[in-house]
């Protein structure tokens, strides 16, 4: 769904500083080859993504739900020194690209790709977490949310994307409920009603909530 007229949407691109030309490579790429294409950060939330990561300047990251990388090798670009990404997709199919186009950036060393359920896999994560970008199977975004908690630092960040889901969060916006429009809507009232952390939900693309661990 389109919340913003399409030629401010233009001008807003125009804008924002283009891209890294390898991420542009992989965007063309997915859209050209990959199933599903739209679900890419894409270059708004691409920027978006490595300037709050600078800002953050995060030293481990936790993305759950890797695609085919972009968002990953963007959040990258605000690491601090000698800082890490883990990175989970359930989708073996991907992992040729990806891992392709983390070698091309040169993150091999920096970004940790980990194909499995992240259920199964985040917690046998030991490290303290920065910022987790959470932008996987919607139903599972509470569970996400409860499994990284507690190995979140005092400070941290987490950054969940898709929050609006075409709208479909306004009654007016759908015909009934279905399965993963109901799990949003959880999601949204539990991160918003939970005294531990502070809240804003951007309406970037399909809606970014932005939460912050007092």
């Amino acid at each position: 769904m389109d919340f913003i007229d399409k030629d401010l949407v233009k001008y807003i691109e125009s804008h924002t500083e283009e891209a890294p030309e390898l991420l542009s490579m992989l965007d063309r790429e997915t859209y050209a080859n990959i199933y599903m294409p739209r679900m890419l950060s894409g270059h708004l939330q691409g920027r978006i993504l490595a300037m709050l990561s600078n800002m953050i300047q995060p030293k481990v990251i936790l993305e759950i739900g890797t695609y085919t990388g972009y968002s990953a090798i963007s959040l990258a670009e605000g690491l601090a020194e000698n800082g890490k990404i883990i990175t989970i997709d359930i989708n073996e199919e991907l992992e040729e690209l990806v891992r392709n186009y983390i070698a091309k950036a040169n993150l091999e060393n920096i970004i940790d790709y980990r194909v499995g359920n992240a259920i199964d896999v985040i917690p046998t994560i030991e490290d303290e977490l920065d910022l987790v970008f959470i932008d996987a199977d919607k139903g599972n975004y509470s569970n996400y949310f409860d499994l990284v908690f507690g190995k979140l630092k005092r400070g941290g960040f987490i950054i969940a994307d898709n929050v609006l889901w075409s709208g479909k969060v306004l009654e007016k916006n759908r015909k009934k409920i279905d399965k993963d429009t109901s799990a949003i809507l959880s999601f949204n009232k539990k991160v918003h009603d939970d005294v531990r952390v502070e809240n804003v939900l951007f309406p970037i693309r399909d809606g970014l909530m932005v939460l912050r661990k007092k």
